[in-house]
């Protein structure tokens, strides 16, 4: 290691293991893996479209959490 990579080392920040406020409401919903996967999807293929499977299932994890009724959706017609 480098001297400047053992510097840059030592003046990172701690990594923070703890939940920020996105992750305690994601995990409030009770389908933050189906969130993950729709998130990973995305990150990796660049089009929504391309995510229609893993959105379906977060959606249905939503609805079978009651999650609808707590933030007012509302399904499209």
């Amino acid at each position: 290691m480098s001297k400047d990579e053992s510097t840059a080392q030592q003046n990172a920040p701690p990594e923070d293991d703890e939940p920020d406020e996105w992750d305690k409401r994601i995990f409030s919903t009770g389908c933050a893996d189906e969130n993950a996967k729709l998130t990973d999807c995305y990150f990796e293929k660049k089009d929504w479209r391309a995510c229609k499977k893993e959105m379906e299932i977060f959606k249905a994890c939503w609805k079978k959490h009651h999650n609808d009724e707590r933030t007012s959706t509302k399904d499209s017609k």
